[in-house]
C-alpha cells in the first residue's frame, strides 16, 4: 500500500492476520523493505501483522532532495505519521542498522508508540555514541561512515559496474536500486549532534540483537546498550554472524523477536 504523510508517499508492505498484532518492520542501509523477507512469515504464522516501510530515501516518491531531510527527527516523524495514517494507536517496533537507529529514537522520545522494541545490530544511539569515543574497535568500525558523508564520491562508486561495491558491503544480500543511493547515503550527511539531545533511556520492553562478527558495531558498543533501557531488557548475542541478520540468521531473529512479541508464560 501507498501511505501519503508529511508531503511524501510511502510504501508500506502490509501482510498477515488482518485482526494481529501489529508489527512495524525498519530496515536499514542499503538494503529496502526486503530484508524482512526471512522472517514475516513466521511473524504471520504466530497470528501477527507485519508492516514493512521503505523509508525515507527508499521509497520511490519520498526522496527529498538536501541532506537536511534526512535528518533523524524527520526520519522519526515519518514513523509517528505513517503509524497515524494506518490508524495505529500503537504497534511492536523491530528495526536493524539505520532502521534500529529510528526504532530507538521512536521507542525513547514516543514510548507511547511501541509496544515492544526489538533492535537488531545497532545499540542505543547514546551507547554507540559513547563508544566511539572511548572504544578503540568502535571508533575504527565506524570510521567508513566519513567517507559516506563525502558528496557525490560514494554514490559514483558504490554504483559502478552495476552496483559490485554495494553488493559486496551488504554482504551479497538484496540491496536498493545503485540509481537511488543519494537518498540513502544522505542519512548518513544528515547525521548531527542534535540527534542525541534530549534522548533518554528506553522505557519500553526491550531485545537488542548483536551478533559477534559484526563489523561496524563493537563489543563494548552492544554490551553498553543495557545501561540505557530501563525497561524490561534482553541481550541476545549470535555466533558466527555478520551484520546482516535478518538475511543471514532469520530462524535465531525470528526467536528472538517473537520472544519478545508474544513472551512465553513463565514455568
Amino acid at each position: 500500500m501507498r501511505i501519503d504523510v508529511r508531503g511524501l508517499t510511502f510504501e508500506v508492505h502490509a501482510k498477515g492476520p488482518a485482526d494481529g498484532p501489529p508489527v512495524l518492520l525498519l530496515h536499514g542501509f542499503p538494503q529496502d523493505s526486503r530484508e524482512w523477507d526471512g522472517i514475516v512469515g513466521g511473524l504471520h504464522d504466530a497470528g501477527l501483522r507485519t508492516f514493512a516501510l521503505d523509508q525515507r530515501g527508499y521509497s520511490p516518491d519520498a526522496r527529498p532532495d538536501g541532506k537536511r531531510a534526512y535528518r533523524m527527527a524527520e526520519c522519526v516523524a515519518d514513523v509517528v505519521a505513517v503509524l497515524d495514517a494506518l490508524g495505529l494507536p500503537d504497534a511492536h517496533v523491530v528495526g536493524h542498522d539505520w532502521g534500529a537507529v529510528v526504532a530507538w529514537q521512536v521507542a525513547a522520545r514516543h514510548p507511547d508508540r511501541v509496544r515492544t522494541l526489538t533492535a537488531v545490530s545497532v545499540p542505543h544511539p547514546v551507547a554507540y555514541a559513547t563508544s566511539v569515543k572511548r572504544d578503540v574497535a568502535q571508533t575504527l568500525k565506524s570510521a567508513y561512515m566519513l567517507f559516506f558523508r563525502t558528496p557525490w564520491l560514494p554514490e559514483r562508486l558504490l554504483s559502478a559496474r552495476g552496483g559490485a561495491l554495494l553488493r559486496r558491503i551488504a554482504g551479497g544480500h538484496p540491496t536498493t536500486e545503485p540509481d537511488n543511493l543519494t537518498g540513502a547515503l544522505n542519512w548518513y550527511r544528515a547525521i548531527s549532534g542534535h540527534d542525541l539531545k534530549g534522548l533518554g533511556p528506553v522505557t519500553v520492553p526491550t531485545t537488542f540483537v548483536w551478533s559477534d562478527g559484526d563489523v561496524a558495531i563493537s563489543g563494548h558498543a552492544a554490551r553498553r546498550c543495557a545501561a540505557f533501557v530501563t525497561g524490561d531488557f534482553r541481550f541476545v548475542t549470535l555466533r558466527g554472524v555478520s551484520h546482516w541478520i535478518p538475511d543471514e540468521a532469520p530462524g535465531p531473529l525470528l526467536e528472538a523477536v517473537l520472544e519478545r512479541v508474544s513472551p512465553r508464560p513463565p514455568r
